[in-house]
């Protein structure tokens, strides 16, 4: 199992393989569908997102409220290809990758290649064990959506596969 700290180079991305298991660490962002027409929204209007894409981790999934003492209740991945219509595009504007669960389009994987990005796959239902990697959570933008804000999450130790890599090979194939 490879332990990354992220953002990775592009070096590190293409050093990484579908298939491989690894432990992220470092910040990631949460983002699901709200989240995303949100920025879409922004972006078509040209005015700027509360927070800097450019080299940052999606992670679709919307935190639960943390127990005390905890830093974030269950956090598991929702379903990737909801966001297949938005993927593209904020690869394209820089975003470095995203972590979800299950396949995601063809035109996904051409932006992946395009832009030397990654896409990680977390394992559906172990929201609690996310939890656990999830060292400090803070909504950073759009808090009237709740679990869907955008969270900004440390994490430590956040395991996950690579799904589809830079050089254009899937675990889905």
């Amino acid at each position: 199992m490879k332990k990354l700290k992220l953002p990775l180079t592009s070096k590190e991305i293409k050093e990484l393989h579908a298939g491989d298991s690894v432990l992220l660490n470092g910040v990631i962002l949460t983002a699901r569908d709200c989240a995303h027409k949100r920025i879409k929204e922004l972006t078509d209007e040209g005015k700027p997102l509360p927070f800097d894409m450019r080299g940052a981790y999606i992670y679709y999934a919307g935190p639960c409220p943390a127990a005390p003492g905890r830093a974030s209740g269950s956090c598991g991945p929702t379903t990737s290809a909801r966001m297949d219509g938005y993927a593209p595009a904020l690869l394209d504007a820089g975003l470095g990758g995203m972590i979800g669960k299950g396949e995601m389009s063809d035109e996904v994987r051409r932006a992946v290649v395009r832009n030397c990005a990654i896409y990680f796959a977390a394992i559906g239902g172990a929201g609690a064990v996310y939890a656990q990697s999830i060292k400090k959570s803070e909504c950073i933008a759009f808090p009237d959506l709740l679990s869907e804000a955008v969270y900004r999450l440390e994490v430590a130790d956040f395991p996950a596969v690579v799904a589809f890599d830079c050089h254009g090979n899937s675990i889905y194939d």
